[in-house]
This record gives C-alpha cells, sequence and structure tokens, in this order.
C-alpha cells in the first residue's frame, strides 16, 4: 500500500508504494482505512530535516499525526468500536521507565522523561497511508455528522488540553471571573482555540496580522468573535479595545510578539503558550515589567503540548458543537485537499488555512 514519507538521510519526501499493510493480531486492537490527514507545521519542520525520527530499522518516516479513520476490523476484545464506526487515534505513546508517574498513570502527554514516541514525528510511523493498527486504548469514536471536518480534532484538542488546566488553575478565583479572551495568530490552532473560547463563553479577540477582509478574520467575525489585525492596531491599542485580558491563547510560536503581549496581560490574567519558535537570535523583552506584572497581578504563563484522552474527547464533542452552530466557519478551516501522490505540495507551499491529504471517502 502506498505512504507518504520523509527520508532524513537523503533529504527528501515520496510516496513508498510497497508500505506493509498492517495485519490486526491483538484482540485488543482496532484496524482503521485512514480517511484523511492534516498537514501542519510539525510536518513541514519535519519535512525540513530539524527534527522525526524514523522507527528502528526504516530510512524513512511516515508522517501525519492529525487524522480519522474507519474502522474496517476490530479485535475481539475492543468494546466501544465496531466496522463502519469512525475512530480517531491518539499521537504519542508512553515511554517505558517504570518510575514515570506520568506515562504509568496513561498521560503520556506529561511525560518527565523525553523518551515517548509518537506517531509519524518519534520513532513511530504515522496516518499518511491507506491503514493502521492500533490499540483501542487511544482510539476515539467520531460521530458520522463531522466525518468530513473530524481530521481537525488533534488540532483542536491543543486548545482543549490548555483549557482543561485554564479551568482547573482558576479555580484559585471564588468567584471565577475568565471573562475576555485573546487569541494571538489566525491559523487553524488560533481559530479552533478562538471557536473553543467561544463555544466556553469568552468574550473573544483574534489579534493576527492578516487584514480584515482575510478569509480567517471573516471566519472569526463568523462565530461572533472580534478580529483585530496587528497591522492596524498595536498590542496597547488592542489591549485597550479587549479591556482587562483574563486568558491569552498563544497560537503563533513567535516569541517577540508573545512576550509583547504577555506585558497587556490583565489581572489574574492567564497566558497559554503553545507554540514552539525556531531556532532564531535572542529577543529583546521587558523582563522587569513582565516579572512585576506576574508577581503584582497575580499572573500565571504555563505552556502545553499533546493531549491527553479527557482532551481528545472534549475535541470531539465541541467540534460536533461548533459544526452545528458554524458550519460555514468550520467548512472554511479545510481550504485544499490534496490526494497522497501530491501530498508534498501543501507541505512545501504552505497556502490558506489547513490542507489535507485525502486518502479515501
Amino acid at each position: 500500500m502506498k505512504a507518504a514519507a520523509v527520508f532524513p538521510d537523503k533529504k527528501s519526501l515520496g510516496v513508498v508504494n510497497d508500505f506493509p499493510q498492517p495485519k490486526l493480531t491483538d484482540a485488543a486492537g482496532v484496524k482503521l482505512r485512514i480517511l484523511s490527514v492534516g498537514v501542519c507545521g510539525t510536518d513541514r519542520e519535519i519535512a525540513s530535516f530539524d527534527y522525526g525520527e524514523p522507527p528502528k530499522g526504516f530510512e524513512y518516516l511516515v508522517l501525519g499525526h492529525e487524522t480519522v479513520g474507519e474502522v474496517v476490523e476490530a479485535g475481539p476484545e475492543v468494546q466501544n468500536l465496531k466496522p463502519g464506526d469512525l475512530a480517531i487515534p491518539m499521537v504519542r505513546r508512553p515511554c517505558n521507565h517504570p518510575d514515570c508517574v506520568a506515562c504509568r498513570s496513561g498521560r503520556q502527554d506529561f511525560c518527565y522523561t523525553g523518551d515517548y514516541k509518537e506517531r509519524g514525528i518519534k520513532e513511530l510511523h504515522g496516518f499518511m497511508t491507506e491503514f493502521i493498527v492500533d490499540e483501542a486504548m487511544y482510539m476515539n469514536p467520531v460521530p458520522q455528522t463531522i466525518r468530513d471536518v473530524a481530521v481537525l480534532v488533534e488540532p483542536l484538542t491543543i486548545a482543549e488540553k490548555g483549557l482543561i488546566q485554564v479551568r482547573e488553575i482558576q479555580q484559585r478565583l471564588p468567584w471565577g471571573r475568565t471573562r475576555n479572551g485573546v487569541v494571538l495568530g489566525a491559523g487553524p490552532v488560533g481559530l479552533l482555540g478562538a471557536m473553543a473560547m467561544k463555544h466556553a463563553g469568552f468574550d473573544v479577540f483574534v489579534y493576527s496580522r492578516e487584514p480584515q477582509t482575510s478569509v480567517s478574520a471573516q471566519i472569526v467575525k463568523k462565530i461572533g468573535a472580534t478580529y483585530i489585525s496587528s497591522a492596524e492596531k498595536s498590542i496597547d491599542q488592542m489591549a485597550a479595545q479587549v479591556g482587562n485580558i483574563d486568558l491569552v491563547y498563544e497560537a503563533t510560536g513567535a516569541s517577540q510578539l508573545a512576550f509583547e503581549v504577555l506585558e497587556a496581560l490583565g489581572s489574574n490574567g492567564l497566558f497559554v503558550l503553545t507554540g514552539v519558535p525556531g531556532r532564531h537570535g535572542p529577543v529583546d523583552i521587558n523582563t522587569a515589567s513582565i516579572m512585576r506584572n506576574m508577581v503584582l497581578k497575580n499572573q500565571c504563563v504555563l505552556g502545553t503540548v499533546n493531549a491527553g484522552k479527557d482532551a481528545f474527547e472534549r475535541a470531539i464533542s465541541d467540534l460536533t458543537g461548533f459544526y452545528q452552530k458554524w458550519p460555514e466557519a468550520v467548512d472554511a478551516l479545510i481550504t485544499g485537499r490534496y490526494p497522497i501522490d501530491r501530498f508534498a505540495e501543501p507541505i512545501e507551499n504552505q497556502t490558506g488555512i489547513k490542507n489535507i491529504v485525502q486518502m479515501a471517502k
């Protein structure tokens, strides 16, 4: 069968035409026919050979960690999935260290050792192929109503995990006030984060460099949020428009911008970092102002990566809700669909918002 892969030693991308089709041998396993696979910044970084590690014994790594598939076979011990059902597999697999309490608790997204494995990223082949087999414990059932957009679940889990932690941290405020939310960036992770925050009851403001006429800005407006272009308003002007900024959800990976906006965070505010900056030189930030604000305004900054079962379940539930409330906005997030033989195009030439590789209908 076909698989889309990166060859790190050769520094090339290519379709593997004879990738072995997996067989279901585990009683608790599930075989999926892959329907679609999302392309994201991580795939582009792997394809630029910044990182990405093939499984042992392979010269290539099959790409793809954002996916949805249809169950074609399920082991006899699988209770929640049957042939014909849709499912989304999780990305990260636990490390083998017996003293890693996170991985031993099924929360490998908080792994202490860094020796976890990730599908399509680190030591495990990804989902950009025709069929995969995995354990049912890593599979998440998906309603048929979101079949065409379910590939958005994995990037949405980034926001869902962040919001889970926000809710837990903000229990420190007995009055529960977390109202104004600012999203940095209007890419797929930012727009999905804006939807999640709006769905959760925030007054949402998206701050990004695209003009007001852009597709991203129109999506923001369709969900009832406010779009502010950084080309038109400075950070101070944005903050004045928002008022007390209770939450910032960063989805750009731009460290200079993130720390400049951190200076505008309001009293008792939370700042969630999700982006990973590239290897650039040092940036200028006002450390004294940031530290002063964090202490005197009871602020909190947290970083979040990957996601656990709870975030996947919330993402599936919320995406279903988004699709009922804002079907046009959700559909507009997917701007390109490519066959596997052209998988390199959306990786090498980023256009639109979210591009996917369509493996099957």
